[in-house]
């Protein structure tokens, strides 16, 4: 399962004083910790109202769920009503992650990794010669490459 950096905008108005952010802060981890979701560290009494943003990590694939699930954790740890922000996903380089990267294309397809002769990894990715008439492949391949970070085969069926 892939990883989202989730970001939202809790004090945007800059209404909350530094205690009240940093209470917020702290009813945040409590609510999130059970739920396995990681708040990032941050020093929000410090940044100015248009940055104060916090960063959560949870795990799923679903964009639209999981920035539901902040939103939500975020309005009732802050009492405010929290601003979505921008969602990235975090890359290990895993073939979760390339299922992702796909994903996000709108193509599906197989995935196998083996080693080099040096033991370094090569993922071969095939997809639908159609898949690749509506994204180039130039493009699909710069986007396994830097999500895996490793060398990347790209194969038609």
């Amino acid at each position: 399962m892939r990883t989202a950096v989730v970001r939202v905008g809790v004090d945007k108005a800059g209404e909350l004083t530094a205690a009240q952010l940093d209470d917020g802060v702290a009813r945040l981890r409590d609510a999130a910790a059970p739920a396995g979701i990681e708040v990032v560290a941050n020093n929000l009494s410090g940044l100015p109202p248009s940055r104060r943003e916090v960063e959560l990590l949870i795990a799923g694939d679903d964009p639209e769920e999981l920035q539901r699930i902040a939103l939500e954790l975020c309005g009732n740890a802050f009492g405010t009503t929290p601003v979505p922000g921008v969602l990235t996903f975090i890359s290990r380089g895993t073939d979760d992650d390339a299922h992702g990267v796909l994903a996000g294309l709108g193509l599906s397809g197989e995935i196998e990794r083996v080693a080099d002769a040096d033991g370094w990894d090569v993922v071969h990715v095939t997809l639908r010669r159609a898949d690749l008439e509506r994204v180039p492949e130039s493009r699909v391949h710069t986007a396994l490459e830097a999500s895996l970070n490793c060398e990347v085969h790209i194969h038609t069926c």
